[in-house]
């Protein structure tokens, strides 16, 4: 009797230990997934609908290999050290979650959920400023450096992982010349969406068309200048200028269709 029992409880033993290292296996495959495919991030959303994901802390080459096609002279590899982290909408801003906060919507292509646009840098800030307010949080543009460094989510190439520019964006050479909802095409490993093409983005730094050639930690740009960083392209840019790598730059006062925003939520460290 009793070595019939011992018999029985050792596959049970076995069984349970095996369903505990495939539920671990489970989470483990979830949350790094592989490679080429989004990993599971933790996304929250606020009061009006714009959702935002955790971007850790951590280290990066910004800039463009010399041998990636479109490459232009400014954009000299350099490393970067994040070391705060941060959280950063999944989307571009859209004209609702605009509307909600501002209530006077300038864009040309309307729809709810099309990413705002002929916002000047003024304005972004100030959405920022009372979306601030109105959440109890703080809310900005993101630097230069934090936007490449979340447009790359960990990938060197030239389209954040993506094998060309039309898997993940809307350029001029498929966009038909006007924005598109948000979202539409495919995420980057962080979860992130349209960080190329559909409208580029203000980011808080002054433009200069130098890079350090050296090591930098959380770079937020000169001190001053005449115009201010816009990264990503947009459904008017050619597919090279929508690189992770690619730069651009506007006066602040401009309100082109082109050009809209998304938002950094800053967290403890």
């Amino acid at each position: 009797m009793m070595h019939r029992i011992g018999h029985t409880k050792a596959p049970l033993n076995w069984i349970v230990l095996f369903l505990i290292a495939s539920v671990a296996l489970t989470v483990w495959a979830q949350t790094v997934g592989r490679p080429g495919e989004q990993k599971a991030v933790a996304v929250i959303e606020n009061s009006v609908g714009l959702k935002l994901v955790l971007i850790p802390a951590g280290s990066f080459i910004m800039g463009s290999e010399p041998d990636e096609k479109g490459r232009q002279e400014e954009e000299i590899q350099h490393a970067v050290n994040i070391t705060r982290p941060f959280r950063i909408g999944i989307t571009e801003v859209t004209q609702k979650q605009w509307d909600t906060v501002m209530q006077v919507n300038r864009s040309q292509h309307r729809g709810d959920a099309f990413p705002v646009e002929k916002v000047s840098w003024s304005s972004a800030v100030e959405f920022c400023k009372r979306l601030s307010a109105r959440e109890g949080k703080t809310y900005r543009l993101p630097t230069e450096a934090e936007w490449e460094y979340a447009c790359r989510a960990g990938d060197k190439g030239a389209f954040g992982g993506a094998a060309q520019m039309n898997d993940v964006g809307w350029d001029e050479g498929n966009s038909d010349g006007e924005t598109h909802v948000v979202a539409s095409k495919r995420p980057n490993a962080w979860g992130l969406f349209d960080l190329h093409g559909n409208v580029a983005e203000w980011c808080a730094d002054y433009y200069s068309p130098e890079y350090p050639d050296h090591g930098d930690v959380d770079p937020t740009g000169p001190a001053e200048g005449k115009a201010r960083v816009v990264r990503g392209g947009s459904y008017a840019y050619f597919a090279a200028s929508c690189r992770c790598a690619a730069r651009s730059s506007l006066p602040e006062a401009y309100q082109v269709s082109y050009t809209g925003f998304r938002v950094v939520m800053e967290v403890a460290p």
